[in-house]
């Protein structure tokens, strides 16, 4: 994050497209370019909002379990509907 500039973020802002910190395994061609979330976990995401339990609560649980980037998590419960 410290190496993108001003100027990439905002476009990035203006694109709606949110950044979110994490590894960069570099450039292999043997690595997926994306990682699915697993239905289990959205499931359990959705049941804990639900429940009413608050999103630091969903975010620390979920991630512990998942070994999903606790950012990664409160991004799913704002694009996630409870039903």
């Amino acid at each position: 994050m410290a190496t993108v500039s001003k100027s990439i973020e905002m476009f990035l802002e203006m694109q709606r497209i949110q950044l979110l910190e994490g590894d960069v395994w570099g450039n292999r061609t043997d690595i997926n370019e994306y990682y699915t979330v697993p239905s289990s976990v959205i499931e359990k995401i959705k049941e804990m909002k639900i429940e009413g339990k608050s999103a630091e609560d969903i975010e620390a649980k979920i991630s512990k379990e998942s070994k999903l980037n606790p950012e990664m998590v409160g991004y799913i419960l704002t694009k996630e509907n409870p039903a």
